[in-house]
């Protein structure tokens, strides 16, 4: 499945981009899959097929997201961002 990502904050300036796509069908495997491609991202932002200390995902715009176990729907709007943006 693919997955919309926008990113923000530090998560933005490591990656070197604002939005991208990722596989996968939970939170986890969009993690991983974003780690694989973005080494600078995954040193500071994920850790494996989580996210570290310091950041969260949202959802669709809906509700903030951590649990890689999370199931996904092809064409979901994924943000990624750090706690203190915008802060």
């Amino acid at each position: 499945m693919q997955i919309r990502v926008e990113l923000y904050g530090i998560p933005r300036a490591r990656a070197g981009v604002d939005k991208t796509t990722a596989s996968g069908c939970c939170l986890g495997d969009v993690l991983a899959d974003l780690a694989a491609r973005f080494p600078e991202l995954a040193k500071v932002c994920i850790d494996g097929r989580e996210l570290r200390p310091g950041y969260t995902a949202n959802l669709r715009g809906e509700r903030f997201i951590t649990d890689p176990r999370i199931t996904l729907s092809d064409g979901d709007i994924l943000l990624l961002l750090n706690l203190d943006a915008g802060g």
